[in-house]
């Protein structure tokens, strides 16, 4: 149980897809106008994530490792195509505001790198709690860009209006001094335009680097993104390859090979140094050969004007 809740943590809080690892930027971006349009999408990748990363724990002792690629995109296409039939048939409205980002989820890199990092050599269990806790960080991530994006520029929560004219508060006459004051809102247009995605997406990754840094201060350690330095080991995507390595082992590891690089640049610089003496014994030889040959030449010289 301890496992499971640390996978879902660790895809949440700690190796967020989107405001830690920065993955999954195209439909980030894209469909996050409205917090429904994130949700669908979240959901929708989630979905595909756990039953990805199932099949795959399930199938890694068959799939042969030269052509694991392309099994695990047959694999999650599979899925997608599901989702897409689905999507289509009973929420036709999402379907269409996602468009053709439903297909693009076969791309996804969040989907194919937990594929190739954690459920191609775990088990079942792991990686299907590996997949939920990416998935929900998904989710949330999007879900939340998309209200911001949603409440700033059309002044609408999950299409309930809030900020602005007419905003639901008016409804209840207690609430009449808060609707007024909230009345006074202006929409921002454009923050539910494209530009608005990376303002929203920029602010919300630079306070997690904030909250990041202050943990850091109070001793608690949480990896960066593309950053293993500072990691657990057996927790990080990027040393998933490690997994059966403790820390002390890792870092034994590092210092070897910092060892094996000193040694090597050592040995090139001897290398060099050797040349380098060889070159100067080949110019000393020169030129201790050419008094010989003037001495020689004068001698001639001497020899043919005595003729």
């Amino acid at each position: 149980m301890s496992k499971a809740l640390e996978r879902i943590y660790n895809g949440l809080i700690k190796e967020n897809p989107t405001f830690v690892l920065t993955l999954g930027m195209c439909p980030t971006l894209a469909v996050t106008t409205s917090a429904i349009n994130g949700a669908g999408m979240g959901l929708s990748t989630m979905v595909v994530l756990i039953l990805s990363n199932v099949f795959i724990s399930l199938l890694r002792k068959i799939i042969p490792d030269k052509v694991r690629i392309p099994a695990f995109i047959v694999i999650i296409a599979s899925f997608v195509t599901i989702v897409q039939l689905l999507l289509q048939g009973y929420v036709p409205s999402l379907y269409d505001s996602l468009g053709i980002y439903i297909p693009l989820i076969v791309v996804n890199c969040i989907i194919l790198g937990r594929a190739e990092a954690y459920a191609y050599s775990n088990p079942v269990i792991p990686s299907f709690f590996d997949g939920l806790g990416m998935g929900l960080g998904f989710t949330v991530a999007l879900t939340l860009i998309g209200a911001c994006r949603e409440l700033l520029g059309a002044g609408q929560l999950f299409g309930c209006q809030i900020l602005g004219a007419d905003n639901v508060f008016y409804q209840v006459s207690s609430l009449r001094p808060l609707a007024m004051f909230l009345g006074e809102y202006t929409n921002i247009s454009i923050f539910i335009m494209a530009p608005g995605a990376f303002f929203v997406l920029a602010f919300i990754i630079a306070a997690m680097n904030r909250l990041r840094r202050s943990a850091e201060k109070k001793g608690k350690r949480i990896a960066a993104a593309s950053d293993c330095t500072n990691c657990l080991g057996k927790d990080c995507a990027g040393c998933a390859a490690n997994k059966d390595q403790n820390p002390i082992d890792l870092k034994k590891t590092e210092q070897t090979k910092a060892e094996e690089k000193a040694e090597k640049t050592e040995a090139e610089s001897n290398t060099e140094q050797d040349r380098t003496d060889e070159d100067s014994k080949e110019e000393s030889a020169a030129e201790q050969e050419r008094p010989d040959s003037a001495d020689s030449d004068s001698a001639n010289g001497k020899e043919e004007s005595a003729t």
